[in-house]
């Protein structure tokens, strides 16, 4: 008897430690917790404007009549414990300066927690909305700039809010779209650079065009989606009608993409200083992007996204020095010749830009640059209009396997060419508003925005 309950006692034993080690196996006591969500939330706020405001995108002061699509600030908001939130910002305007923006960001701090060197906000380069800049012949519209305020940061408070309370995946995939723009500083057989005007001469381009367009979608544990961020590098010029309000074709190719996809679209404009569109319609570009954004998605695979990661410095430049007699020869040379009767008001009103300039020669200035990455996905917001091919140079140099280049974010220091550029002269190299960062700032950008981002890899 005592041999059997013995045995029976030794059973029940070993079934307890199997069954605890069973346990112990299945909840360890120093078991890591499990990944946190990826939680996405999106909205999109529109910016309203009247006939009476002027269009920035022009030489001179431009007005609309009536409106197509909406004018918006997109945002896009991705959360992922413990990594900090992170908001990007898409904005249907021509570009704002941080005088304007840093409040913004401010006060997106404060209403939502999500710190200031996270929040990228970017403008779509549209030329078919209000001035919210002073470039050229004409200033900002005020009441538009405090719209546009108000709209950024409700976008964010929105989006913030929208945070879905379950898992998100990351749908990715590198896609192009090569007929969508060109180099447009075309070398013309009389020795100048293409800018507008006669098209005739046309002896080569004088530098590269970049066809990608990167796709990230968003989707809940549903399946639904929730945002969709692209990107592609070309100037926001042309829309579906002639003299309306516009987002431009982007924006007007993201928000019928939403109501065709659900959820909310964002396009973020790439490096485009040196791009444009001089072939097609308004109306066929925008088809174009919304077929190739339409195939991306359809062969966007889903990615892991183990951390969320965000930098933002200081960037410092100097106003470029000049000689007025040289760049009004330059600028008079090729207005005169290739703009015909109106050329004489285009001189005029680079001769007031420089005017203005010229007491500032020298002094150094501060901007922003900014490095965002998701997973293996990094974005990269530069503070001007970069030639395409700094943009090139970041995205070869990048230690991540994708890279995009969102420029216009989180200020306007204008044109951003390369050397190579500027020996070749041409309307983005002139001396104005429009450029005035001295020769080398755009290299020096490039260089500082590849170290930003082999931070971000460590």
């Amino acid at each position: 008897m005592k041999t059997l309950l013995a045995l029976i006692l030794a059973v029940f034993s070993t079934q307890a430690a199997e069954s605890a080690l069973t346990n112990r196996a299945a909840q360890p006591e120093n078991a890591p917790p499990s990944p946190a969500p990826l939680r996405v939330g999106a909205a999109a706020v529109e910016l309203e404007a009247d006939d009476s405001m002027v269009i920035a995108g022009g030489i001179g002061p431009g007005k609309a009549t009536g409106q197509e699509g909406k004018l918006r600030a997109v945002a896009v908001v991705l959360e992922k414990q413990p990594f900090a939130k992170l908001a990007i910002v898409a904005c249907d305007v021509l570009m704002l300066t941080r005088d304007l923006l840093d409040p913004v960001v401010a006060d997106i701090e404060r209403a939502t927690g999500i710190p200031g060197a996270n929040v990228l906000i970017n403008c779509t380069h549209t030329h078919h909305a209000p001035s919210a800049t002073v470039i050229h012949g004409y200033g900002r519209d005020e009441t538009f700039c405090r719209t546009v305020q108000r709209g950024i940061l409700k976008a964010v408070q929105e989006a913030n809010a929208s945070l879905a309370p379950d898992n998100c995946r990351l749908f990715f995939h590198l896609g192009e779209e090569k007929t969508v723009g060109q180099n447009s500083r075309m070398l013309l057989d009389d020795g100048e650079v293409y800018w507008v005007g006669r098209q005739d001469g046309f002896v080569r381009p004088t530098g590269p065009f970049d066809p990608e367009l990167p796709v990230l979608a968003f989707r809940d544990s549903a399946d639904k989606l929730r945002a969709l961020l692209f990107n592609h590098s070309t100037h926001s010029i042309g829309g579906r009608q002639g003299g309306k309000r516009s987002p431009a074709f982007y924006g007007l190719a993201a928000q019928e993409l939403e109501a065709e996809l659900g959820g909310v679209v964002c396009f973020l404009e790439g490096a485009s200083g040196s791009t444009h569109n001089l072939t097609l319609s308004g109306d066929e570009a925008a088809n174009r992007i919304k077929e190739a954004v339409q195939a991306a998605l359809a062969q966007a695979k889903p990615r892991q996204v183990e951390r969320l990661g965000a930098l933002k410095r200081p960037f410092r430049f100097k106003v470029r020095q000049f000689d007025e007699a040289a760049e009004d020869q330059a600028v008079a040379r090729y207005c005169r010749k290739y703009l015909g009767g109106g050329g004489d008001g285009v001189v005029n009103v680079f001769r007031d830009m420089r005017k203005r300039l010229a007491p500032q020669r020298g002094q150094e200035r501060e901007t922003w640059l900014q490095a965002l990455l998701i997973g293996d996905v990094a974005i990269v917001g530069v503070p001007g209009e970069l030639f395409t091919q700094l943009g090139l140079d970041i995205k070869n140099r990048s230690p991540f396997r994708y890279t995009c280049v969102a420029e216009l974010a989180n200020d306007w220091i204008g044109y951003l060419p390369n050397l190579e550029g500027h020996k070749l002269g041409g309307y983005q190299v002139w001396t104005g508003y429009h450029s005035f960062a001295e020769p080398g700032t755009g290299e020096r950008l490039a260089d500082a925005a590849v170290d930003m981002l082999k931070e971000l890899a460590k």
